[in-house]
């Protein structure tokens, strides 16, 4: 199997800034973005990793960057590390397939969430008032039914915790009301090709969330884009509304870290071997399905 990156450490490069998944590099005039094989939860990062999910990420996101690019600008310099930086090469094998060049955007406060789907914390919030982050729905509407005009939903981004879901209105007060708009726009247009992209391939994209940043004062896609640790995707043959369905990512490990007695607070607790090769195996097979 597969050696697990669960941290990156490049003494001479500087120590990175390590999120739930990324450790990033400040390189002066760009970033290097490591894509880690940790798991997170419940916004907290597991003890043990998944083999291979940070590569099957970066390919993902690369793939879509690239399909997106008509609609908005990447944050992408390079891929390879042949195109990185000399002082990167001798780290080659741990960043080969998992790490990207990027500009050095400024990062926009909020993340961009568009919902097409009723699932996830949104059907929670449905059944309670039937409601999704303030936008009011169809009465009646059963779990994982199909939204027909996918929702924009934005939230804060936390260092650390839970983001909070915010209406379109407060992002407009963070970011300013002609922002919030494009933002908006960009989301969901990148998510209405994505969609019928996916679906062609047997998959629905229940949700997705994506970042944006600005880089010579033009708004840019950073991060990552359309993944498994991002969004939900579905197999359109075994799709049934009513239930929650089952999903090409990290759903794995959340439906049995629910069967512990664990209250999803710090530290995270180890997934069995059983669990860790099926999530693996579930992350290959959305890679194989949306890029051949």
């Amino acid at each position: 199997m597969e050696k697990v990156i669960l941290n990156t450490e490049m003494p001479d490069i500087g120590t990175p800034r390590r999120g739930k998944v990324r450790d990033i590099y400040d390189l002066g005039d760009s970033l290097l973005l490591v894509v880690t094989d940790r798991v997170s939860a419940f916004d907290v990062v597991l003890p043990n990793g998944i083999p291979g999910k940070g590569k099957v990420l970066t390919a993902i996101s690369v793939f879509w960057f690239k399909m997106m690019e008509e609609i908005v600008c990447n944050h992408i310099i390079a891929i390879e590390v042949k195109d990185f930086p000399r002082r990167l090469q001798k780290y080659g094998d741990m960043l080969e397939g998992r790490s990207l060049l990027v500009k050095k955007a400024g990062v926009m406060p909020v993340e961009c969430i568009v919902r097409g789907y009723l699932s996830g914390s949104g059907w929670k919030s449905y059944q309670e008032s039937g409601t999704v982050c303030g936008i009011k729905l169809p009465a009646g509407m059963p779990e994982s039914s199909k939204i027909e005009q996918p929702i924009f939903t934005p939230s804060t981004k936390a260092e650390a915790g839970h983001d909070i879901n915010i209406s379109f209105d407060e992002m407009g007060k963070i970011v300013g009301g002609e922002t919030a708009r494009r933002l908006q726009d960009l989301t969901l247009g990148i998510y209405g090709r994505a969609r019928d992209y996916a679906g062609k391939k047997g998959i629905i994209i229940a949700d997705t969330k994506m970042e944006f940043g600005i880089f010579n004062n033009e708004i840019i896609l950073i991060d990552e884009l359309l993944t498994p640790d991002s969004s939900r995707f579905w197999s359109i043959k075994d799709y049934a509304p009513g239930r929650s369905q089952d999903s090409f990512d990290k759903q794995i490990v959340r439906d049995y870290l629910l069967t512990l007695d664990w209250d999803q607070t710090p530290p995270g607790p180890e997934l069995p071997p059983d669990i860790v090769k099926k999530t693996s195996e579930r992350y290959q097979e959305i890679l194989r399905i949306l890029t051949g």
